[in-house]
Protein backbone atom coordinates (compact mmCIF):
# COMPACT_ATOMS: atom_id res chain seq x y z
CA UNK A 1 0.00 0.00 0.00
CA UNK A 2 1.42 3.38 -1.00
CA UNK A 3 1.39 6.55 1.07
CA UNK A 4 0.45 10.02 -0.11
CA UNK A 5 4.07 10.57 -1.11
CA UNK A 6 4.08 7.55 -3.38
CA UNK A 7 6.52 5.69 -1.08
CA UNK A 8 5.27 2.35 0.26
CA UNK A 9 4.15 2.55 3.90
CA UNK A 10 6.45 -0.32 4.90
CA UNK A 11 9.42 1.66 3.58
CA UNK A 12 8.27 4.71 5.53
CA UNK A 13 8.04 2.56 8.66
CA UNK A 14 11.56 1.28 8.10
CA UNK A 15 12.81 4.85 7.59
CA UNK A 16 11.24 5.93 10.87
CA UNK A 17 12.94 3.06 12.63
CA UNK A 18 16.33 3.96 11.13
CA UNK A 19 15.86 7.68 11.82
CA UNK A 20 15.30 6.87 15.49
CA UNK A 21 18.66 5.13 15.56
CA UNK A 22 17.15 1.64 15.78
CA UNK A 23 18.25 -1.44 13.91
CA UNK A 24 15.22 -3.08 12.30
CA UNK A 25 15.94 -6.58 13.56
CA UNK A 26 16.59 -5.31 17.09
CA UNK A 27 13.10 -3.87 17.62
CA UNK A 28 10.93 -6.52 16.02
CA UNK A 29 8.05 -7.46 18.35
CA UNK A 30 6.28 -10.80 18.27
CA UNK A 31 3.49 -9.17 16.27
CA UNK A 32 3.57 -6.04 14.14
CA UNK A 33 6.33 -4.35 12.21
CA UNK A 34 9.87 -3.64 13.43
CA UNK A 35 9.81 -0.49 15.54
CA UNK A 36 6.13 -0.72 16.47
CA UNK A 37 6.95 -1.37 20.12
CA UNK A 38 10.25 0.50 20.41
CA UNK A 39 10.76 3.63 22.47
CA UNK A 40 12.11 6.46 20.31
CA UNK A 41 15.14 8.46 21.31
CA UNK A 42 14.24 11.21 23.78
CA UNK A 43 10.64 9.99 24.16
CA UNK A 44 9.03 10.02 27.60
CA UNK A 45 8.66 6.78 29.50
CA UNK A 46 5.01 7.68 30.03
CA UNK A 47 4.53 7.14 26.32
CA UNK A 48 5.65 3.53 26.72
CA UNK A 49 2.47 2.79 28.65
CA UNK A 50 0.30 3.29 25.58
CA UNK A 51 2.78 2.54 22.80
CA UNK A 52 1.34 0.21 20.16
CA UNK A 53 -0.98 -2.36 21.70
CA UNK A 54 0.02 -1.13 25.17
CA UNK A 55 -3.01 1.15 25.09
CA UNK A 56 -5.28 -1.91 25.13
CA UNK A 57 -3.56 -3.33 28.21
CA UNK A 58 -3.51 0.03 29.99
CA UNK A 59 -7.23 0.66 29.50
CA UNK A 60 -8.08 -2.92 30.49
CA UNK A 61 -6.08 -2.91 33.73
CA UNK A 62 -7.52 0.48 34.74
CA UNK A 63 -11.04 -0.86 34.14
CA UNK A 64 -10.19 -3.98 36.19
CA UNK A 65 -8.88 -1.78 39.00
CA UNK A 66 -12.01 0.39 38.93
CA UNK A 67 -14.28 -2.67 38.83
CA UNK A 68 -12.73 -4.12 41.98
CA UNK A 69 -12.53 -0.87 43.91
CA UNK A 70 -16.08 0.22 43.09
CA UNK A 71 -17.40 -3.23 44.04
CA UNK A 72 -15.57 -3.12 47.39
CA UNK A 73 -16.24 0.50 48.30
CA UNK A 74 -19.96 0.30 47.55
CA UNK A 75 -20.31 -2.39 50.22
CA UNK A 76 -19.78 -2.14 54.00
CA UNK A 77 -16.04 -2.09 54.65
CA UNK A 78 -14.54 -4.80 56.81
CA UNK A 79 -10.97 -5.89 57.47
CA UNK A 80 -11.11 -8.34 54.57
CA UNK A 81 -11.99 -5.49 52.20
CA UNK A 82 -8.34 -4.46 52.25
CA UNK A 83 -7.33 -7.70 50.50
CA UNK A 84 -8.95 -7.13 47.09
CA UNK A 85 -8.15 -3.41 47.28
CA UNK A 86 -4.46 -4.07 47.88
CA UNK A 87 -4.10 -6.89 45.36
CA UNK A 88 -5.84 -5.03 42.54
CA UNK A 89 -3.67 -1.95 43.17
CA UNK A 90 -0.55 -4.15 43.08
CA UNK A 91 -1.58 -5.63 39.73
CA UNK A 92 -2.11 -2.12 38.38
CA UNK A 93 1.43 -1.17 39.47
CA UNK A 94 2.98 -4.36 38.13
CA UNK A 95 1.50 -3.81 34.71
CA UNK A 96 2.87 -0.26 34.66
CA UNK A 97 6.32 -1.69 35.39
CA UNK A 98 6.01 -4.13 32.48
CA UNK A 99 4.67 -1.61 29.99
CA UNK A 100 7.35 0.92 30.95
CA UNK A 101 10.29 -1.42 30.41
CA UNK A 102 9.08 -3.42 27.40
CA UNK A 103 9.82 -0.87 24.61
CA UNK A 104 13.32 0.08 25.85
CA UNK A 105 16.20 -1.03 23.62
CA UNK A 106 19.20 1.28 24.02
CA UNK A 107 21.56 0.99 26.99
CA UNK A 108 20.46 4.38 28.35
CA UNK A 109 16.77 3.56 28.04
CA UNK A 110 17.24 0.16 29.67
CA UNK A 111 19.08 1.64 32.66
CA UNK A 112 16.41 4.26 33.28
CA UNK A 113 13.64 1.77 32.58
CA UNK A 114 15.09 -0.72 35.05
CA UNK A 115 15.03 1.91 37.81
CA UNK A 116 11.37 2.65 37.11
CA UNK A 117 10.60 -1.07 36.78
CA UNK A 118 12.32 -1.92 40.06
CA UNK A 119 10.72 1.00 41.96
CA UNK A 120 7.20 0.12 40.84
CA UNK A 121 7.82 -3.54 41.61
CA UNK A 122 8.99 -2.79 45.13
CA UNK A 123 5.86 -0.74 45.86
CA UNK A 124 3.73 -3.49 44.31
CA UNK A 125 5.49 -6.10 46.45
CA UNK A 126 4.80 -4.14 49.62
CA UNK A 127 1.15 -3.83 48.57
CA UNK A 128 0.87 -7.54 47.81
CA UNK A 129 2.40 -8.43 51.19
CA UNK A 130 -0.12 -6.13 52.88
CA UNK A 131 -2.97 -7.86 51.04
CA UNK A 132 -1.73 -11.33 51.99
CA UNK A 133 -1.20 -10.24 55.60
CA UNK A 134 -4.78 -9.01 55.80
CA UNK A 135 -6.27 -12.27 54.58
CA UNK A 136 -4.01 -14.40 56.81
CA UNK A 137 -4.81 -12.32 59.89
CA UNK A 138 -8.49 -12.49 59.05
CA UNK A 139 -8.38 -16.28 58.73
CA UNK A 140 -6.49 -16.73 61.99
CA UNK A 141 -8.78 -14.31 63.87
CA UNK A 142 -11.94 -15.98 62.56
CA UNK A 143 -10.51 -19.53 62.67
CA UNK A 144 -11.11 -19.81 58.96
CA UNK A 145 -10.06 -22.75 56.81
CA UNK A 146 -6.95 -22.37 54.65
CA UNK A 147 -6.66 -23.69 51.09
CA UNK A 148 -10.33 -24.48 50.59
CA UNK A 149 -10.62 -22.95 47.12
CA UNK A 150 -8.86 -22.76 43.76
CA UNK A 151 -8.26 -19.09 44.51
CA UNK A 152 -6.38 -19.97 47.69
CA UNK A 153 -4.10 -22.46 45.95
CA UNK A 154 -3.45 -20.13 43.03
CA UNK A 155 -2.71 -17.31 45.45
CA UNK A 156 -0.03 -19.34 47.23
CA UNK A 157 1.54 -20.60 43.99
CA UNK A 158 1.59 -17.11 42.52
CA UNK A 159 3.06 -15.62 45.70
CA UNK A 160 5.93 -18.13 45.75
CA UNK A 161 6.74 -17.67 42.06
CA UNK A 162 6.50 -13.91 42.44
CA UNK A 163 8.89 -13.83 45.40
CA UNK A 164 11.42 -15.90 43.43
CA UNK A 165 10.96 -13.53 40.50
CA UNK A 166 11.63 -10.52 42.72
CA UNK A 167 14.69 -12.11 44.32
CA UNK A 168 16.33 -13.17 41.06
CA UNK A 169 15.48 -9.93 39.27
CA UNK A 170 16.75 -7.72 42.08
CA UNK A 171 19.97 -9.66 42.66
CA UNK A 172 20.78 -9.82 38.93
CA UNK A 173 20.39 -6.05 38.78
CA UNK A 174 21.94 -5.05 42.12
CA UNK A 175 24.49 -7.81 42.80
CA UNK A 176 25.40 -9.52 39.50
CA UNK A 177 28.49 -11.00 41.17
CA UNK A 178 26.17 -13.67 42.63
CA UNK A 179 25.79 -14.99 39.09
CA UNK A 180 29.45 -14.80 38.16
CA UNK A 181 29.57 -11.23 36.94
CA UNK A 182 27.62 -8.77 34.82
CA UNK A 183 27.94 -10.70 31.55
CA UNK A 184 26.67 -13.95 33.04
CA UNK A 185 23.86 -12.12 34.82
CA UNK A 186 22.82 -10.53 31.52
CA UNK A 187 22.83 -13.94 29.83
CA UNK A 188 20.01 -15.15 32.08
CA UNK A 189 17.89 -12.01 31.85
CA UNK A 190 15.76 -13.71 29.19
CA UNK A 191 14.64 -16.32 31.74
CA UNK A 192 13.65 -13.54 34.12
CA UNK A 193 11.55 -12.04 31.33
CA UNK A 194 9.94 -15.39 30.50
CA UNK A 195 8.99 -15.96 34.12
CA UNK A 196 7.71 -12.39 34.40
CA UNK A 197 5.11 -13.07 31.73
CA UNK A 198 4.22 -16.35 33.43
CA UNK A 199 3.68 -14.42 36.69
CA UNK A 200 1.36 -12.00 34.87
CA UNK A 201 -0.77 -14.91 33.63
CA UNK A 202 -0.83 -16.43 37.13
CA UNK A 203 -1.90 -13.12 38.68
CA UNK A 204 -4.77 -12.75 36.22
CA UNK A 205 -5.80 -16.38 36.79
CA UNK A 206 -5.85 -15.68 40.53
CA UNK A 207 -8.07 -12.64 39.99
CA UNK A 208 -10.50 -14.66 37.90
CA UNK A 209 -10.61 -17.47 40.44
CA UNK A 210 -11.50 -14.90 43.12
CA UNK A 211 -14.89 -14.40 41.45
CA UNK A 212 -15.78 -17.97 42.49
CA UNK A 213 -15.17 -17.40 46.21
CA UNK A 214 -18.04 -16.99 48.71
CA UNK A 215 -17.00 -13.40 49.52
CA UNK A 216 -17.41 -12.35 45.91
CA UNK A 217 -20.52 -14.41 45.26
CA UNK A 218 -22.27 -13.06 48.37
CA UNK A 219 -20.85 -9.53 48.66
CA UNK A 220 -18.92 -8.11 45.71
CA UNK A 221 -20.79 -9.99 42.96
CA UNK A 222 -18.12 -9.33 40.31
CA UNK A 223 -18.91 -11.39 37.22
CA UNK A 224 -16.39 -13.91 35.93
CA UNK A 225 -17.03 -12.90 32.32
CA UNK A 226 -16.02 -9.31 33.14
CA UNK A 227 -12.67 -10.24 34.68
CA UNK A 228 -12.02 -12.78 31.90
CA UNK A 229 -12.58 -10.22 29.16
CA UNK A 230 -10.36 -7.65 30.85
CA UNK A 231 -7.65 -10.26 31.52
CA UNK A 232 -7.62 -11.31 27.85
CA UNK A 233 -7.39 -7.67 26.78
CA UNK A 234 -4.43 -7.14 29.13
CA UNK A 235 -2.59 -10.08 27.57
CA UNK A 236 -3.56 -8.94 24.06
CA UNK A 237 -1.99 -5.58 24.87
CA UNK A 238 1.18 -6.94 26.48
CA UNK A 239 2.25 -9.99 24.51
CA UNK A 240 2.48 -8.49 20.99
CA UNK A 241 4.97 -5.88 22.32
CA UNK A 242 7.48 -8.50 23.46
CA UNK A 243 10.73 -7.89 21.58
CA UNK A 244 12.03 -11.18 20.20
CA UNK A 245 15.70 -10.61 20.89
CA UNK A 246 14.99 -9.93 24.58
CA UNK A 247 13.78 -13.51 24.87
CA UNK A 248 16.83 -14.89 23.14
CA UNK A 249 15.40 -15.25 19.63
CA UNK A 250 17.89 -14.61 16.87
CA UNK A 251 16.98 -11.64 14.64
CA UNK A 252 15.60 -12.53 11.27
CA UNK A 253 17.92 -12.06 8.30
CA UNK A 254 16.99 -9.22 6.01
Amino acid sequence: MASATGIPEQRLGDDRVRSAGLAQDETEPLLGRPGDAAQHQGASFFGNLVLGTGLIAEVAVILLFILVWVSVLTNPLILFSGHPLAQSFAILLLLQSILTLQPTHTAEQKRAGQWIHASLNLVALATLIAGVTIIEYNKVASHGVHFHSVHGYLGVITSVVLLLQYFVGFTMWATPSLYGGVDKAKSIWKYHRYSGYVVLVLLLATVNSATQTPYNENVLKIKLWATLVLSVLILVGVFPRIQKQKLGFKPATQ
